[in-house]
């Protein structure tokens, strides 16, 4: 696959045809003959004028990125108001990061200083059109990719949240592209669902370039990313089926995992409420209650021709059973949705397990968790040599004390 040969993406188009697959894997990535050439450290992103950005520039980038977070949060409280249930949350959930901090400490130290980390390659015009790549060690073939969407609350996400997973999927060979969308109140759905697009358009067309094998690109969003995720790839297989121009393809994507989302809005909009997540609130995220049904992946799926059903990957949705933030049923119900349109889809129910259980708690522990296995199984089904390999990956170290993790699965807000 040439990279000439692929569609391009709005403003992330020229950004895109500058880079040109080199022998060596991150390291090698250049600009085409007349650039700038960029720095072989895979660590930073790059500067406005196309150069690799410097680690001081990527301090300035990111105090101003925590300005810009500051001045939105104050906006936020605009909406917010007073009130006990959002206070509460808040509370719960710094003492769960404070209990977590170790951990969080040692994934942050991997982020800002591993070789294996480009952080802020940018894929697009708007505000925080950036992802981060975690790059395998192993550059002798191409690799496989995961477009990964965080999560957030479609108010607090950051690329940075799937550093923990990045590193734990890269460690077992494969490539992984943390996105970065606008959140509210910077943007609202229509924005996220726009940048998470551009995003995927940027990494399915782009995946040479930094050592991805194009015919094994996967779809991943945790939580709001879930849905956020979920929305843009019903979006472009609807317009696909209509025979409309888009920047990417469906066909591109092997696999869609969806953990921890939430796929019909309109049936949870009463249920963040009395989470802490006013109606008020998500209801301006969500551009109002005339387009709930618009942004809701199962209703979106009912409505489908059976072209557009046709055109979706396989679909496979994880969820922990004890998940307050969002019920089980939420994914449970997609499910039967989809199978019923003739999907091809996969139900994955954890036991007891929360909201942040099988995304943070369980990694942090050490060892194999059941969700990066999980992951795994699917993307190298069909690589003996990769599943080979697998079986003798060393196992994980663990990053915080036990009393320390059940404490914070206590008292976290999830």
């Amino acid at each position: 696959m040439q990279l000439s040969d692929q569609p391009s993406s709005g403003g992330a188009a020229a950004e895109a045809e500058a880079f040109v697959p080199r022998v060596g894997g991150p390291q090698g990535l250049r600009r085409r003959s007349g650039e700038a050439s960029i720095d072989s450290s895979p660590r930073s992103g790059r500067a406005s004028d196309g150069r690799r950005s410097t680690f001081s520039e990527d301090v300035g980038h990111a105090a101003a990125e925590t300005y810009l977070v500051t001045s939105l949060a104050f906006t936020l409280l605009g909406y917010l108001g007073v009130g006990y249930r959002w206070i509460s949350q808040l509370i719960a959930l710094l003492l769960y990061a404070v209990l977590l901090m170790p951990g969080f400490i040692k994934v942050g130290y991997y982020y800002f200083f591993s070789s294996q980390v480009c952080r802020s390659v940018v894929y697009g015009d708007q505000p925080r059109n950036r992802l981060d790549l975690y790059i395998p060690r192993d550059h002798s073939k191409s690799s496989p990719v995961v477009a990964f969407v965080t999560g957030g609350a479609w108010i607090i996400g950051y690329k940075a949240w799937g550093a923990l997973l990045g590193r734990r999927l890269a460690e077992r060979g494969i490539i992984v592209a943390c996105i970065d969308y606008r959140n509210f109140p910077q943007g609202t759905i229509s924005d996220m669902v726009s940048d998470a697009s551009e995003g995927i358009s940027f990494v399915c067309n782009n995946a040479v370039s930094f050592g991805g094998d194009p015919n094994r690109i996967y779809l991943m969003g945790q939580s709001a990313g879930a849905h956020i995720a979920a929305c843009a790839l019903l979006e472009q297989a609807v317009k696909e089926s209509k025979g409309q121009h888009t920047s990417w393809n469906v066909a591109q994507i092997k696999s869609f995992f969806g953990l921890s989302g939430g796929y019909n809005i309109q049936n949870l909009v009463d249920h963040f409420h009395e989470r802490g997540l006013y109606r008020s609130v998500f209801l301006s995220i969500m551009e109002g209650k005339e387009s709930l049904p618009h942004f809701s992946p199962e209703i979106i799926a009912k409505k489908s021709s059976a072209e557009a059903i046709a055109l979706l990957p396989q679909i496979v949705l994880m969820h922990g059973t004890a998940d307050y933030s969002i019920p089980s049923s939420a994914s449970e119900t997609f499910a039967d949705v989809l199978k019923q349109a003739g999907g091809k889809v996969k139900l994955e129910l954890y036991e007891g397990k929360t909201h942040t259980d099988v995304f943070v708690q369980d990694p942090l522990r050490g060892g194999r968790d059941q969700l990066v296995e999980d992951v795994i199984s699917v993307i190298h089904a069909h690589d003996a040599n990769a599943r080979e390999k697998d079986a003798l990956a060393p196992t994980p170290e663990r990053l915080v004390y036990e009393w320390q993790i059940k404490l914070a699965r206590q008292i976290g807000p999830f």
